[in-house]
């Protein structure tokens, strides 16, 4: 990736950039990463799971940064506001993280319940990915308003990238859910994630907000 390049920059940063986000945003103690753990654990229908999650965080990524791309692409303050917001939100999330290294839980896979149906796992992946709030939030908002940030022929990569890590991270959780049952149960393991998820929030904040005041 590191060669390729288009008129308005390199790619690789900014595919780099969407990556760390969509990971920092998604990986956290939830109903849906427990349910992807379980159906791991369970070896049900855990390639359809996985995929199915993965397609939805990444149409509504696209539909997010297009979205808001074409909506501010005539608003240039607001398009800086919503800069500011979105590096302030990162800054708040990343001190959330690392408040959470006190107070860490661990993601437990429940073991009981008879066996799914594709149908039925794929109503329940779509439940707690489409019925919760803050994925709308995570996705289509926060992730759709820093990639419409970059240039127009940026923005395509910035929403590869963070569709690529949830890709990556619900096969992580699937595929390899007997191997990582164990350590997701230990706190001292969250404490480890979330150390660097508050680095990284901190560090895409202050890009974010350098990238806003350059504007001004």
């Amino acid at each position: 990736m590191t060669f390729l390049s288009t008129p308005a920059g390199p790619v690789a940063p900014v595919f780099l950039q969407g990556f760390a986000l969509g990971l920092g945003l998604i990986v956290a103690i939830g109903a849906q990463n427990a349910f992807v753990l379980r159906q791991g654990l369970r070896r049900e229908h855990v390639a359809a799971v996985v995929l199915f999650c993965a397609l939805a965080d990444a149409a509504l990524i696209t539909a997010g940064v297009f979205g808001m791309a074409r909506a501010l692409g005539d608003r240039p303050q607001l398009a800086r506001a919503l800069a500011l917001a979105g590096a302030a939100f990162l800054a708040w999330y990343g001190w959330k993280a690392f408040q959470r290294i006190r107070h860490v839980g661990s993601l437990q896979a429940a073991a009981g319940g008879g066996a799914l149906s594709r149908r039925a796992a794929l109503a329940q992946a779509a439940a707690f990915t489409l019925l919760n709030p803050h994925v709308y939030l995570d996705t289509v908002l926060l992730v759709g308003s820093l990639g419409a940030q970059q240039p127009a022929p940026l923005q395509g990569w910035f929403a590869a990238g963070a569709s690529t890590a949830s890709l990556a991270w619900f096969s992580l959780l699937g595929v390899g859910a007997r191997w990582l049952a164990p350590w997701f149960a230990r706190p001292t393991a969250w404490r480890v994630l979330d150390g660097l998820i508050g680095v990284t929030m901190g560090v895409l904040a202050v890009v974010m907000a350098r990238h806003a005041w350059s504007g001004i």
